[in-house]
């Protein structure tokens, strides 16, 4: 699966928005849209953009959340387009759902991963279980009572057993998984809705709107 492999900070510059892009640095002082809080490129200071028409509006909402889940484009809309099929659930939460159910964004949720990218790679390097058994596949979706944890060889690296525990002691999960940071596993109480997300439902709508043309 293609990915995208360019400078990330550029992004959150691009589209004036934190997108936890690069982990903490991304909420420190340290952060590229704190140094340098314009666009990038030659006209970035000047801001002489013009106006920004409806489908301008639309393309940065979709660009937004995409950016934030680290989908490509391909796989971004067949997964909005499968959410919105769903007829017995609020599009918004069916959108949120397919988001959030990712495994690589559930092991980011729980707080083994300090960005996305870092969560995808947990998993894609089979370091990451679900119920027990090791899955290797990012885009795998987790479902209620599903409990994620790491693979016991992979509890002696330095990674899981040094650095990753100095920020999960702090760290808090969302509402719809229980974290025990003791043995380091999250169970997937329920499955997530639009307030759990942090993602604006003017932006979904758009988005709702940009593949509907």
């Amino acid at each position: 699966m293609a990915r995208y492999l360019g400078p990330r900070e550029k992004i959150e510059r691009r589209l004036g928005e934190k997108l936890a892009l690069k982990g903490g640095r991304s909420h420190s002082q340290k952060s590229a849209l704190v140094r340098r809080p314009y666009p990038p490129g030659v006209h970035g200071k000047t801001g002489n953009f013009g106006k920004v028409s409806e489908f301008g509006l639309q393309l940065r909402s979709k660009q937004k959340v995409r950016k934030t889940y680290r989908l490509m484009e391909k796989q971004f809309k067949s997964l909005i387009q499968r959410a919105l099929t769903e007829k017995k659930i609020d599009p918004y939460d069916a959108m949120i759902a397919a988001l959030e159910t990712r495994l690589d964004n559930s092991v980011f949720r729980m707080g083994l991963g300090q960005s996305r990218d870092q969560a995808r790679q947990l998993v894609s390097h089979g370091h990451i279980t679900v119920n027990g058994r090791k899955v290797t596949i990012p885009s795998f979706r987790v479902s209620q009572g599903d409990v994620l944890g790491i693979r016991e060889g992979s509890k002696k690296n330095v990674f899981m057993g040094t650095l990753m525990p100095q920020w999960l002691a702090n760290y808090e999960a969302p509402a719809w998984m229980v974290l025990d940071k003791q043995t380091q596993t999250a169970t997937i109480t329920t499955i997530p809705k639009m307030d759990a997300s942090g993602l604006k439902v003017d932006d979904l709508q758009a988005i709702i709107e940009y593949y509907s043309r």
